[in-house]
């Protein structure tokens, strides 16, 4: 029976996509007793027929990924994905990963209604994304009422996370979104017991102790996970990160339709300013998005910044990642991250 307390200590490193958070970065986590996640994200962007048919792509890859975390991790700490509701091959990813032995399926990026029915039968642990405490009480009476179970555990998000974002534009760019120490108290609350884990802009073990002390059972962290030798991104990607200060951060519209944090690059320059790119190839990935009117295409964007091409590539990370500026490992940044709880 798979349960939290297999890990060693609560720390799950946040899904990236595409491409950046895969079996390597995953597996280097679990194996220091950590949550390593795999992003789901267009994972078979890399596989010979991913154009031509991308489910099928996007199963094979995962499954290998699955396979290459597990065997990195020696059998410690737990391996996850983290699905996007809002992406079109969830169920099919959701399904795949847990025929495969996955641990745990974080969801976020909309509402997983049906994430209980996907992995019915199974021991996998399931766990929505939430910004509010309001979001966690009301999907946790929805699971009650149509599945007749509750999340194993919530990750809230607060505004200052990278990538999708559950808060509007205005709440993010005005400043009007809760603290996340606020926010986390909130969903503590109404999770009524249920294990909560914060993320956005928790980077150190200070940031981690006042979690805790609010009442977390642990954090999600994934912008300085970039920086590691044992994430899945290519050096480019990895630098453009490293080089980015405070100033380069930005709120920008993804296609997903949701606001979403990432660096100021040329390609989301020219966005702001008007400017549009058609998709030269559309294979359906988001539900939300409609390839005759959208600005870009999100998933060539973020394959682009994958191989670290900042002309063309959108860059997501959290709101901290000016503090990002100096290459490490896996191993030497959870020794970092849990000083305290080694101390204890």
């Amino acid at each position: 029976m798979k349960t939290l307390d297999m890990l060693d200590y609560p720390i799950i490193q946040g899904g990236m996509g595409i491409g950046i958070s895969l079996g390597g970065l995953a597996g280097a986590v679990a194996a220091e007793g950590g949550m390593g996640v795999i992003s789901t994200a267009n994972i078979g962007f890399r596989e010979a027929d991913f154009w031509d048919d991308p489910r099928e792509a996007d199963k094979r890859a995962l499954e290998k990924e699955i396979r290459r975390a597990r065997k990195i991790s020696g059998g410690r700490g737990l391996i996850a994905i983290n699905a996007m509701v809002a992406t079109t091959g969830f169920a099919d990813l959701v399904r795949k990963a847990v025929s495969c032995g996955i641990d745990a399926v974080i969801s976020g990026a909309g509402l997983p209604l049906e994430l209980p029915e996907l992995t019915r039968g199974s021991d996998v642990l399931i766990a929505p994304v939430v910004s509010s405490g309001k979001a966690a009480k009301t999907l946790k009476k929805l699971w009650e009422k149509r599945h007749g179970r509750k999340p194993d555990f919530f990750v809230v998000e607060g505004s200052q996370a990278g990538g999708h974002l559950g808060f509007t534009r205005e709440e993010v760019e005005q400043g009007k979104a809760e603290p996340l120490l606020h926010i986390l108290q909130e969903g503590v609350e109404e999770a009524e017991g249920i294990p909560v884990f914060a993320a956005g802009s928790v980077f150190d073990s200070e940031d981690i102790r006042k979690c805790l002390a609010a009442g977390a059972r642990g954090v999600q962290i994934a912008t300085r996970f970039i920086a590691t030798e044992e994430c899945d991104a290519s050096s480019g990607f990895k630098e453009v990160i490293l080089k980015a200060g405070s100033e380069d951060v930005t709120i920008l519209e993804s296609p997903v339709g949701m606001p979403g944090r990432g660096l100021k690059t040329p390609l989301i320059q020219k966005v702001k300013e008007g400017m549009r790119f058609a998709p030269k190839k559309c294979i359906a990935c988001i539900h939300t998005c409609d390839p005759k009117t959208t600005p870009y295409c999100i998933n060539k964007a973020l394959i682009e910044a994958f191989y670290g091409n900042k002309e063309e590539g959108l860059f997501f990370c959290g709101g901290n990642v000016g503090r990002v500026n100096q290459k490490t490992t896996v191993k030497a940044l959870m020794e970092e991250l849990t000083s305290e709880w080694r101390k204890g």
